[in-house]
């Protein structure tokens, strides 16, 4: 796996307009951040060697070179998920190659499912921590030599980044919430009881993706930030039936704000 990491990297340096030393994920219907960047460069994940291609609508499955905020950044517009029938190494292979091409801050977005009774459709909620609820872990099997066999996870998402989006929100009167996320394997959605129970154990919102990164990341030693957009919600008797089409609206409709906090982090990072 290293070695395809590595070759996969140098392919992608022979052909990178900048170096940038931000990466940025793009989640279900979060394509609009990735209209704000001023592309130099634009490659199909079908044209990068060793890399996975999306099958899921609403990523369109490019690695952009560009600028956003007039600031250097590589983007994943789509991301790949366990529940694709893809194994964990190949879900984080691209932050692996991030992190071979320099990348020092990873920021991932995705939408998920409200389980804070708090919390309403079209919120913005900060990652805090997660909870890995899916059924493998990606560091499983050997090491790779980019970080220790039991990495630390005390402060998985960064609480230097957090605070300055905290700042930046109440600087533009954005409201935010703050939360755990819960991955899990996917792809049905939650039931009512599974959302409860999920609720019990300290989870606000739940998805089926960001996790695998982040722990990969965190081997790395990349810094993260991550933010969900609450696309529906759950744990009631009776809840609204969830499609793949209303969670992208849901998450198409606020956007905006979203772009808006990564693009003023990316000029503070």
């Amino acid at each position: 796996m290293y070695k395809k990491i590595k070759e996969t990297a140098e392919w992608l340096q022979k052909r990178m307009p900048n170096a940038p030393k931000t990466a940025i994920v793009l989640g279900t219907g979060l394509g609009q951040l990735a209209e704000r960047i001023e592309r130099i460069l634009s490659i199909p994940y079908s044209e990068i060697p060793n890399f996975p291609v999306s099958t899921v609508e609403g990523h369109a499955g490019e690695l952009i070179f560009g600028r956003l905020g007039g600031v250097e950044v590589m983007a994943m517009e789509g991301r790949f998920h366990y529940y694709e029938g893809y194994s964990m190494q190949q879900v984080t292979f691209p932050v692996r190659v991030m992190y071979e091409l320099g990348i020092k801050t990873l920021f991932v977005s995705n939408a998920a499912g409200g389980t804070n009774p708090d919390f309403k459709i079209g919120d913005l909620m900060i990652i805090t921590d997660h909870i890995n609820y899916m059924p493998e872990n990606p560091l499983h099997g050997p090491n790779i030599p980019t970080g220790p066999r039991f990495p630390d996870m005390g402060e998985a998402y960064s609480k230097e980044l957090i605070a300055k989006a905290d700042k930046i929100a109440e600087e533009h009167g954005i409201k935010v919430q703050h939360g755990v996320y819960l991955a899990t394997q996917g792809p049905t959605y939650e039931t009512p009881s599974e959302y409860r129970m999920f609720a019990k154990w300290g989870a606000d919102a739940v998805g089926m993706s960001t996790v695998p990164e982040v722990i990969v990341a965190n081997h790395c030693g990349i810094k993260v930030f991550g933010m969900s957009i609450i696309t529906d919600l759950g744990g009631m008797d009776n809840p609204p039936k969830v499609t793949h089409e209303e969670v992208q609206k849901a998450a198409q409709a606020v956007q905006p704000l979203m772009a808006t906090i990564m693009e003023e982090m990316l000029k503070a990072v």
